[in-house]
């Protein structure tokens, strides 16, 4: 439970007292958060920073929200940024008529400027949502990771976004769709690929992988039968944890060359996982979501479907490398057991009513794992 007050206009030695008489009637011995919204706050003085301590004291969730950048600035200078909550108010922007370059399933990617780029939350998304990426992004980038780091959260409307400079940046779907050669963005895309899969952290660093898709098998218990869902369990649980660092949303709107370096965007999906894991959702992405509708990758992605699956086929030949056909094409087999998994529990997750071909993939997918799970020998390489 939360109570809002509203600081406006000047706090200092000639009002300070009626303000604090005023606050105190409003909360009138209330226990629960207490924040104190400034966004028409325009000075405060050291008489109303001795206020709020006096707040702070009695109340130790306090907090200050949506300070004006002078504000802000008085709070941080004396030292009560480290002492409280203390936070900035969003800057707010506009996306009208600006280029969208990507969509993910959490949000979609906007360029501002030849010099910005920002990821829009989609609705159910809170600001805490945003911090979160943006410090995975942080922990990838100081890791070794080549990531585009937002350096800015702002509003876009109702909802939230991050801002990234990216300078003269494209993202591969888009290069691709203007003709550069897939074989050759494939290859450094996988090269950044086998340097996340190099990199570990430390256990409960990041979500589970492995914990994830058991979740996702207990939920779609009621679409299968019980025989492939203690497969399908002990199969998982059969994956060792190796605690490698994974993306998640690995695919072509997800990465931006600029001057020549693949950077990655869209990191509040990473974790920790075998990268079979990893494998599986990018067979998701360019083959698994096109089970039925051959027109998805061009609904999702811009691309054909050839160019899809020509993608998919080229990232296992680079991953695995130096390695027989016989062995990618069992590691294929092993990461579509994963992604169709992934399709199964998204499409069962979010049904829509009288969408035939989101039936048609439900049943795909249930006959798919059924058919292919007695024929794997284990889901690891």
């Amino acid at each position: 439970m939360e109570k809002i007050i509203e600081l406006s206009g000047r706090i200092d030695s000639n009002n300070v007292e009626d303000v604090e008489k005023t606050v105190e009637q409003e909360i009138n011995d209330f226990n629960g958060e207490l924040i104190f919204d400034a966004k028409k706050l325009e000075y405060i003085s050291s008489a109303g920073l001795r206020m709020i301590l006096r707040f702070k004291k009695k109340n130790d969730t306090t907090k200050v929200i949506n300070c004006k950048s002078e504000v802000y600035e008085v709070f941080e200078m004396t030292g009560f940024t480290e002492m409280m909550d203390i936070s900035k108010a969003l800057r707010e922007i506009s996306i009208d008529g600006c280029e969208k370059i990507g969509e993910g399933f959490y949000g979609v990617v906007y360029r501002i400027d030849p010099e910005t780029i920002v990821k829009v939350y989609k609705k159910g998304n809170s600001i805490d949502s945003v911090k979160r990426e943006i410090e995975l992004a942080r922990k990838a980038f100081v890791m070794g990771i080549p990531t585009a780091i937002p350096y800015d959260i702002v509003k876009v409307g109702d909802l939230y976004g991050s801002v990234f400079e990216l300078l003269n940046s494209e993202s591969l779907q888009k290069l691709i769709v203007d003709g550069a050669d897939i074989d050759k963005l494939v290859q450094e895309s996988v090269e950044v690929l086998k340097k996340i899969h190099s990199t570990t952290l430390s256990s409960n660093e990041l979500p589970s992988q492995k914990e994830n898709k058991i979740s996702w098998v207990k939920d779609c218990a009621n679409y299968l039968s019980a025989e492939t869902v203690q497969q399908l369990i002990q199969w998982l649980e059969s994956i060792p944890e190796t605690n490698t660092m994974l993306h998640g949303d690995f695919h072509i709107k997800n990465m931006m060359l600029q001057n020549g370096e693949l950077l990655l965007i869209d990191m509040d999906t990473l974790s920790l996982g075998h990268p079979i894991f990893e494998l599986g959702a990018i067979y998701a992405t360019y083959l698994g979501f096109a089970c039925v509708n051959h027109n998805n990758p061009q609904e999702f992605l811009g691309i054909t479907y050839e160019q899809s699956k020509k993608i998919l086929d080229l990232t296992f030949d680079y991953y695995f490398e130096g390695k027989s056909q016989e062995y990618k094409e069992k590691v294929m087999e092993e990461a579509s057991i994963i992604s169709y998994l992934e399709v199964l529990w998204l499409r069962t997750r979010f049904i829509e009513k009288n969408n035939e071909t989101q039936k048609q993939e439900i049943e795909f997918c249930i006959d798919y794992l059924t058919e292919n799970l007695p024929k794997i020998n284990s889901l690891v390489f």
